[in-house]
């Protein structure tokens, strides 16, 4: 496999921060009536915050309510988080070989881009992404190959050379339905859920391991 550009999924895939996030929904959550264990909590965050909650409360608030607790989750994240903000071990050293090489790169994340200017202004990472494709950037999130299929667009370059890293079953199912093959990053997630998933080529713990070194050869 001939590889052009590396995607990366933001939370939980360069940065080490699903359990904050997990955290902060399940106060939001429960303190609406949810009634959710922290386990429940984990499975159900992914995709955009106004589909979380879609899916925890169908119909009870308004596109306007659901926006608001969603940045209310956000800030309180960001608050808890910002003292321990910091790329997954092996990640910086892995950018800039990836940028030496002249490997292109995109972030495609779920978060609003309230959350990925959090971490790119925070960490000074702008300069290794060509393009960023966010929440506010898409009608479907993931499994919905949207986010993978905008990036690769964005860059010019085919799904088949794009190369996709995810913390989350559900990005890698993106990415297969976008036709692209993936590492997935054990952050959230064991080997052992990701084990339905054909378009993964190996599981890593982070960004040190020596799989990686094929991508370059």
């Amino acid at each position: 496999m001939a590889v052009k550009a590396f995607l990366f999924d933001l939370n939980g895939t360069m940065i080490d921060d699903m359990r904050f996030h997990i955290k902060a929904w399940h106060g939001i959550l429960n303190s609406l009536g949810a009634e959710l264990s922290m386990e429940r909590a984990r499975l159900e965050c992914y995709g955009k915050n106004d589909e979380l909650l879609e899916r925890i409360f169908p119909g009870r608030f308004s596109a306007d309510e659901k926006q608001a607790m969603g940045i209310a989750k956000e800030r309180q994240y960001q608050e808890d988080f910002r003292p321990l903000l910091k790329l997954i071990e092996g990640l910086p050293q892995f950018l800039e070989k990836a940028r030496e090489r002249g490997i292109r790169m995109a972030i495609g994340s779920a978060a609003i881009m309230f959350n990925v200017d959090f971490v790119l202004d925070g960490l000074d990472l702008r300069r290794y992404f060509d393009t960023i494709v966010s929440a506010d950037h898409v009608s479907e999130s993931k499994p919905d190959p949207e986010t993978w299929l905008a990036c690769a667009d964005l860059l010019n370059i085919p799904c088949s050379d794009c190369l996709v890293f995810e913390d989350s079953p559900k990005g890698v199912e993106a990415a297969e339905r976008a036709g692209m093959h993936s590492i997935a990053i054990t952050t959230l997630h064991s080997r052992e859920e990701f084990a339905r998933h054909p378009n993964i080529r190996f599981c890593i713990d982070d960004y040190t391991d020596p799989q990686l070194d094929r991508l370059f050869q």
